[in-house]
Parts: structure tokens; sequence; C-alpha cells
């Protein structure tokens, strides 16, 4: 029986996902096929090229002042991620540029959106970090990316949970992890920070207004008051109402046969700083599920 393991979208709580692959590999549960979509292809691609260990110890390592690093001016206004930055983090944690879909050890695809049409694209051949690059182009933090003569963004606008690229690659049962369950509505509650604020001087100096009230939930503490959504706020929760959406429709058409859904409507899009807790809540998604897994895959 092969195994296909799908990862969504969810921009910084994609860290869960390392989570949950390690406490599946601890159950001995290693799966065939990995598809991912937008940070689900990145930490799809940093398993599949074993590198996953070092991009777990990087990412529980990250404050928030190296987050902050990731993002820049950019006056040509295709995006606000720093991409030299970006570029030499996937190299390190994730693959190589030589690296080849083809060579690795398990089948992995990437999923993305071409832009001009619409259209689901699957990358399943060529430079690995190229698929990562087009299927994590979130509009608005990074530009269009250039791949055979098509121009991809973030697959998330079209397939969130790539249950049905497993299946179409050969997977008889199919893992999937869904981390926008429980998110619509939650960007706007502002509960009070409980962990200590760290020192991040220079870094709002570094930005212009724009990017400042963009990245108002990264930098900035919480607010008690009633105000309107910025800017930043407004994306992320349009944002999280469309994956959703289209997460339920894709899934009642195709249903996995396990669904993972960890909790984490408390972390935001851009807190890629929170990876331990993160890490934590994908393993606890796997420990509550257990029963159901060991059901389907034959373990009882």
């Amino acid at each position: 029986m092969k195994i296909g393991l799908a990862l969504g979208s969810g921009s910084s709580r994609g860290w869960a996902h390392i989570g949950v692959i390690s406490a599946l590999i601890e159950l001995g549960i290693e799966p065939d096929i990995i598809c991912g979509t937008s940070i689900g292809s990145l930490v799809g691609a940093s398993y599949v090229s074993n590198t996953l260990n070092k991009l777990e110890a990087w990412v529980c390592s990250l404050t928030k002042f190296e987050t902050a690093r990731f993002f820049e001016i950019n006056y040509s206004l295709n995006g606000f991620v720093n991409t030299e930055r970006l570029n030499h983090f996937l190299n390190e944690y994730v693959a190589t540029d030589d690296s080849l879909i083809e060579d690795l050890g398990r089948k992995y695809a990437a999923v993305a959106t071409e832009l001009e049409t619409g259209r689901e694209v699957w990358l399943t051949r060529g430079p690995v970090l190229e698929a990562v690059w087009s299927s994590i182009s979130l509009p608005g933090l990074f530009p269009a990316i250039r791949n055979s003569n098509k121009w991809l963004v973030d697959g998330g606008l079209v397939n969130p949970v790539p249950v049905s690229v497993c299946r179409a690659m050969g997977a008889d049962l199919v893992i999937a992890v869904n981390l926008n369950g429980d998110i619509v509505g939650k960007h706007f509650k502002r509960p009070k920070k409980h962990h200590k604020q760290e020192e991040i001087q220079g870094v709002v100096g570094k930005f212009t207004n724009l990017v400042t009230e963009y990245t108002a939930s990264l930098l900035a503490p919480a607010k008690v008051d009633v105000q309107p959504p910025n800017l930043f706020e407004a994306i992320a929760a349009s944002v999280n109402i469309t994956q959703d959406r289209i997460t339920r429709s894709r899934m009642a058409g195709d249903p996995p046969e396990i669904l993972l859904s960890p909790r984490l409507s408390h972390i935001g899009l851009l807190e890629f700083y929170r990876a331990n807790e993160a890490i934590t809540e994908g393993k606890g998604c796997v420990r509550r599920m257990l029963p159901a897994l060991q059901e389907a895959l034959g373990m009882v």
C-alpha cells in the first residue's frame, strides 16, 4: 500500500508539518508520496531531501528580529520578501540549486497557480527549489515566478491541501494536513501577549510606513482598543477565508483517509518565529489521531 502525505498551505503555521512528519516517522509511518502546497511544498522538499532535521533546528532558533530581516523595501512593488536572504535559507536548509525532483528518493510534487489562467500546476520534475519558489509565491509578499514560460504564484489559491495530487501520483491512502481549519475570523482576535517582547531596535527604521503597516502584527504589540483592520490584517484574513473555503470544497469531493487538523489559529500569518509551538502542535495532532491512523493502516 502506497501512502501519500498532502501538506497544506498556511504560511508560518506550516512549521507544524515538521512535527507531523516527525511523529509519523516515530510511529513507523514513512510516506511514499509527498505533495505540498506553499509552505507544505517547502517542508516536504526538505523531508525528501533529507534536510528536515537541519530545518527544524534552524526554525526553532528563529527570533522575531531574524524573521523581520527577511522583509525589505522593494521599490518595484513586486513583493516585500528579501529574496536573496530567502534563497540562501532554502539552499542551506531545504535543497541545493542543482537538486532535481526526479533524483529524489520519494515521489514529490509542489502545487502552484498559473497567474494568467488560474490553472493548477503540478511541479513533478526539474529543480526542487524552482518548484518550491513557485509554490510559495504568495501575492503581495513574493514576486510571481517564471517557470516553463508561465508566471506562477502560490498554490494555495487553487489547491490548499493537495489530496488530489497524491491520488494522481499513485497513493492508495492519503494522510492530509489542513492548517487552515480553525482560522477564519481568528486573525482579528488580539489576546494579550504573555511572552516577553524581544528587542527589535532598528528594524522599524528599516521599513517605510507601508511595510511597517503591512507587517504590523509581526513587529508591534497587540492593541486592545477597537479599530479597523490594517492592510496586513485585511490581506491575512482574506487569504484565510479563501483557503478555508477552497479546502472545504476540494476535500468534500475527494476526502483523505486521514485528516490531521492542527490547532493553530493563535499563530499569525508571518509569525515564523513561533516554530516550537507549531511543531509541538503538529506532533500533538498526530497523537490525537493515533487510533484512526492505526485502524486505517492496519496497525491494530
